[in-house]
């Protein structure tokens, strides 16, 4: 069988629509989403149902073969594995985002997020001097009470941002849900790979 490690929660629910449509045995993974091991024998693919964030682990460890990743957590981990196809879902932007109208008044900008390495690269290719604060949740909160002067952190709707007085001040890139690969994986289980992909592909909108 073909292991495939999926994110639970959202993201998880659009990856289940679209595998459906693809002929993947969508409908019952989402009708047993509290499994955590889902297998579909007439598609030959097991599902482990795992939090967002550890996909790409799954996936480089070959525990899964194949997996679906946001791609903020490909760019913050940058695991060693294969990036196969954007699923055009999950579609939101990493951002910098403030009080509206703040200008820099100290050398030093202090930014508070979850994505370290994202923000760290981002402005060393400024040439900006940074003090990074790293927070697990929250992360609004931190220019409101000043702990920070900016947050860098994924943004979907800007509801959020809004209610908590803050705008996007720049732009950093847009995000979306990619199919990735085991590298191993990828060379002794190509044929089911590649099926798969040109299955999703097919169900991509642009």
């Amino acid at each position: 069988m073909l292991n495939m490690a999926l994110p639970k929660g959202r993201l998880g629910d659009k990856v289940f629509s679209m595998l459906e449509r693809a002929g993947y045995g969508g409908a019952r993974l989402a009708e047993n989403s509290r499994c955590l091991v889902v297998e579909d024998e007439v598609s030959e693919v097991r599902y482990f149902l795992v939090k967002p964030s550890d996909v790409a682990i799954y996936v480089l460890h070959g525990a899964a073969d194949v997996g679906v990743v946001g791609k903020d957590i490909l760019l913050e981990t940058t695991p060693d594995v294969y990036e196969l196809l954007d699923l055009n879902i999950g579609i939101c932007r990493m951002v910098v985002a403030g009080r509206e109208g703040f200008t820099p008044s100290r050398r030093v900008l202090r930014v508070a997020t979850k994505y370290p390495n994202i923000a760290k690269n981002y402005y060393d290719a400024q040439n900006k001097e940074i003090e990074l604060i790293a927070l697990n949740g929250s992360i609004e909160l931190a220019p409101i009470v000043g702990l920070s002067d900016v947050i860098v952190d994924i943004v979907e709707t800007g509801s959020t941002l809004q209610a908590n007085q803050l705008v996007v001040l720049e732009e950093i890139m847009p995000i979306s849900a990619r199919l990735i690969s085991n590298i191993a994986s990828y060379k002794f289980k190509n044929a089911a790979i590649q099926q798969l992909k040109k299955a999703l592909a097919r169900e991509v909108t642009v």
